[in-house]
């Protein structure tokens, strides 16, 4: 778990999360953000496991979240990056109108610089993204395909997984060469955050 938040997200910050979580509350008694059961508990479940992707990956100008959804992790981490002074633009991708509309309502209210793109992650051109996040959106085999096409050469990418993460990598590696560097995840003993480079075809 991580410790003391307190240690590395400022006052504004943590004022800034908790109005977005109060947004996502809001939203998901209309729409399914998240699961209704994880609220109470949405600062663990989610908040954390979306901050610790910031502290595993490089500084970017341009950071793509693919299937951004409830805005996990990407709204989280546009407001860390806010928080550093940091220049990086972030796009959002998701095919759901409903939650396109939430995605744009969190990043107007909270002041940040993001932009969404209501479409499917494979029929948009490639995003060229320093940085590539996606969180519970798809096996590790899918998501190196999405990331071969929207991954900048030298990109890296940041995709939390759950205790399977091992079998995952192995079936991956049938169809991707890949470097994996995993990362034990502070928010659950059995997950992992792995951060990928070097993406190409088998």
């Amino acid at each position: 778990m991580i410790d003391n938040l307190d240690d590395y997200v400022s006052r504004e910050t943590s004022e800034k999360l908790g109005q977005f979580a109060q947004l996502v509350e809001k939203w998901t008694a209309k729409i399914n953000l998240i699961s209704k059961s994880s609220i109470p508990n949405m600062w663990e479940r989610h908040i954390q496991d979306s901050l610790q992707l910031y502290q595993h990956a490089p500084i970017g100008r341009h950071w793509v979240d693919l299937g951004s959804g409830g805005g996990f992790p990407a709204i989280v981490l546009a407001l860390m990056s806010q928080q550093d002074g940091r220049s990086t633009k972030f796009t959002l991708v998701e095919s759901d109108q409903r939650k396109c509309a939430f995605l744009r309502t969190a990043i107007r209210e909270l002041g940040i610089d993001a932009s969404v793109i209501n479409d499917r992650i494979e029929k948009i051109e490639p995003l060229e993204a320093d940085v590539l996040s996606a969180r519970a959106l798809a096996d590790l085999k899918a998501l190196l395909g999405f990331a071969d096409l929207h991954l900048a050469k030298n990109g890296v990418a940041v995709f939390p997984k759950g205790s399977n993460w091992k079998a995952e990598e192995v079936d991956a590696r049938v169809a991707w060469h890949f470097e994996c560097d995993p990362i034990p995840s502070q928010t659950d003993p059995s997950a992992a955050v792995l951060r990928i480079k070097e993406i190409s075809h088998v």
